[in-house]
Parts: C-alpha cells; structure tokens; sequence
C-alpha cells in the first residue's frame, strides 16, 4: 500500500525506468495494483527522449486501468501544457521552442513522426491539474499562498499551479495541509511541514547538485532518488 510521488522526467526515459526499478524494490519487489504513483508533470522537454517518456506513462495507465500495475495519477507540467498549446495552435510557440520544445520535436522527427501522435496528446489532455491522495495534495508547481490548501483545491488557478515559485521561502502558514510540487529545481528536496518540493533537476546534469529523479515515499518522507542516466545535452 506504497504512495509515492516522482518529480519531474523531462524527456528522461531511461532514468525513469531506473527510478521505477528502485521503486519496485521499494516495495518489496514489485508495485501493485494496491500501490500509488503521483507523477508531478512535465514528463516532456529538453531531455533526450520525450515520446519514450509519453510512452511510458501510457503503459502505466494503462496496466492501472486494468488493475494489473500501480495506481497511477497523472498531473499537468507547465512544459506539458506548452506542448498542449503547440498543437492546438494557440499560446506562444517560441516560448515552448526555447525551453525545450523543439528537443522534443527533433526526438519525434527521429523516430519518423511527422507530426505529434494523437495518443500522446490525448494522454497529455488526461492529466490534471491538482490531486488529493493520503492526506497530501500534489500539484505541479504549488498553490496560492495567499489561500488556504482547501480554497486552492476548491477553485484551482492554473497558472498558478502550473507556473508558480512563490511558495519557495514564502510564508506557508495559509496552507494547513502538506503539499508536494515538482517545477523549481533544487539540490536537496525541499522538506518542511507544509511543503515538499521534489524535482532534483534530472535534466540538469551540467548543474552541480542537479541531475538526478527523485520521489518520496508517503507519509513518511522518505526520499529515493537515481541519477540520471540519460545523455543530456545542452
């Protein structure tokens, strides 16, 4: 009955499988259908491999579907709606080409997809905005300070949610619940009683401190994490 939350991929889908491997041993060999996987977002961008990635997860939902794997959940990344935006046509696209959409592109355009998949973008339309599991609420990049945890959920701002740092060294006292995000990279997992913010910066490799995938094992806060294993390039 493991919950477990996964920061951010970014196109790292070898790490991601390495991460998922430790996981498994985690939880005594192998998750089950009785354990749950919180994934923050932004599964696309600047890695090497974004549509492995996509793939993935689409694996994993569905063998959650049929209740053969891990409960899975699936949250929106600011990254991932830009990738949304592109194909719909709307938004800035140089913002997305800039800040990794066009690795994501190219990985496509290697594999021989003339044009982003349809199952991925319908994956991508699945994921939400906020999720409430164990006690914890999760979202990609956090909350409103200004509001409490539940006026948050009640009326989710997705800008906020998915672009915010303002929670980083803010006062929390607003939030009566823990919250785990993703989106800020940061060198050691941000632990305090309202907060856990856990991307470790994979895709960062040329960083010091960065480059590797963590998630924290819930409620207890136990963090497990895989360097990155992927080829990075900037």
């Amino acid at each position: 009955m493991a919950l477990y939350a996964i920061g951010d991929v970014h196109g790292c889908a070898r790490t991601l499988d390495a991460l998922l491997a430790r996981l498994a041993e985690d939880a005594g060999g192998a998750l089950s259908p009785g354990d749950t996987l919180v994934f923050v977002g932004d599964y696309v961008d600047r890695g090497p491999d974004s549509p492995a990635v996509l793939d993935r997860c689409i694996e994993l939902e569905v063998a959650s579907d049929y209740g053969t794997g891990p409960r899975c959940v699936f949250l929106r990344g600011n990254h991932d709606q830009m990738m949304i935006d592109y194909a719909d046509g709307v938004g800035d696209a140089d913002l997305w080409w800039i800040n990794g959409g066009r690795t994501t592109l190219a990985a496509y355009e290697a594999r021989g997809d003339r044009q982003l998949p349809a199952d991925h973008l319908a994956f991508l339309r699945r994921t939400g905005l906020v999720a409430d599991i164990g006690g914890f609420v999760f979202a990609h990049a956090g909350l409103d300070t200004r509001l409490s945890v539940a006026d948050n959920l009640a009326d989710p701002d997705p800008n906020i949610i998915l672009w915010t740092r303002k929670h980083i060294g803010a006062d929390l006292s607003a939030w009566e619940r823990p919250v785990v995000v993703g989106h800020t990279p940061v060198a050691e997992v941000l632990d305090v009683p309202e907060l856990l913010a856990i991307d470790t910066g994979a895709v960062f490799t040329h960083r010091p401190g960065l480059g590797r995938l963590t998630a924290v094992a819930l409620p207890e806060r136990r963090l497990i994490s895989v360097a990155t294993v992927d080829v990075v390039t900037r």
